[in-house]
């Protein structure tokens, strides 16, 4: 847990992020030093250093790296839940690009996640192959960093998800309006359509108003409706991705598009219209060796 924190981040954030739809590819990856993950630079978009595996089965959908651990490294989790009727699989290439950056992701297999019981009960999983000598998961978990997402449905299930004492952060896309604010003690990164007719960005404000006590940012992708982030995320994939090797690897480059007085974010007038925020107290998370 990141514990309470009195914070405030952006209010009505427009914007194209570019990264997101850049060329998927490794070239020109960092050499990961032993025990640490990989760093892209700041191309959030861009395909990750692992090849990625994919395990279907009757609760959960694991994508995660193929070579996991090849360097002594241990692999945060991030939790994922369905918007209604959906499954992992219309989801798939974000959930591959997550894994991709060395992520493991647990996606809950069910179209009503908002209560988030499937999407914990992945953790639980996660547990146990981590114990377990004879599972290729063996060792390799990073228990101590975990994250939860998801859209529409699933994103009210990331917030629910977050009251999960293992969970560290939230990433609740386009979510919808079954949730708490007001339960969750993690940092949390709220994102909405600006043409969502769904779930209009101001029920998205609404949840972020609502979590002054932790450290939270509002962001609005200028154009995006409802449906604009299955697939591969399309303009929410890049945000979402540094936010989570920030907050759960500790990456350095991603802090910096969202925090200091560089902030990559808010001081680009073509990604964003607006950026507020408040730095006091802000908690950085451990390294992941």
């Amino acid at each position: 847990m990141s514990g309470r924190f009195s914070r405030a981040f952006g209010s009505a954030l427009l914007a194209v992020v570019l990264a997101a739809v850049a060329t998927p590819g490794t070239a020109g990856a960092a050499e990961a030093p032993t025990g640490r993950i990989a760093s892209l630079g700041t191309d959030w978009g861009q395909t990750g250093p692992y090849e990625v595996n994919v395990d279907i089965g009757v609760v959960h959908t694991f994508y995660y790296p193929r070579n996991m651990g090849q360097s002594g490294e241990r692999h945060p989790v991030v939790i994922w839940g369905n918007g209604t009727g959906a499954v992992p699989g219309i989801y798939s290439s974000l959930l591959r690009h997550w894994a991709s950056q060395g992520f493991i992701v647990a996606a809950a297999n069910t179209p009503t996640s908002n209560f988030a019981i499937s999407m914990r009960a992945g953790i639980d999983v996660l547990e146990k192959w981590n114990a377990d000598s004879d599972s290729p998961f063996y060792g390799k978990v990073d228990l101590e960093h975990i994250g939860s997402a998801g859209h529409s449905q699933g994103g009210a299930a990331a917030i629910n998800a977050a009251i999960d004492p293992r969970v560290d952060t939230a990433v609740p896309i386009q979510p919808g309006p079954l949730a708490s604010a007001d339960l969750m003690d993690e940092p949390v990164f709220y994102l909405a359509g600006q043409r969502d007719l769904t779930v209009w960005p101001a029920l998205v404000k609404a949840f972020y108003r609502d979590s002054s006590h932790v450290p939270a940012v509002y962001g609005e992708v200028r154009g995006a409706g409802h449906l604009s982030s299955i697939g591969d995320g399309g303009d929410f994939r890049a945000p979402t991705t540094a936010w989570l090797r920030f907050w759960l690897m500790g990456d350095e480059q991603a802090r910096g598009v969202f925090f200091g007085p560089g902030c990559g974010y808010c001081a680009d007038d073509d990604l964003w219209s607006g950026w507020d925020r408040n730095t006091k107290a802000l908690q950085i998370p451990g390294p992941t060796s």
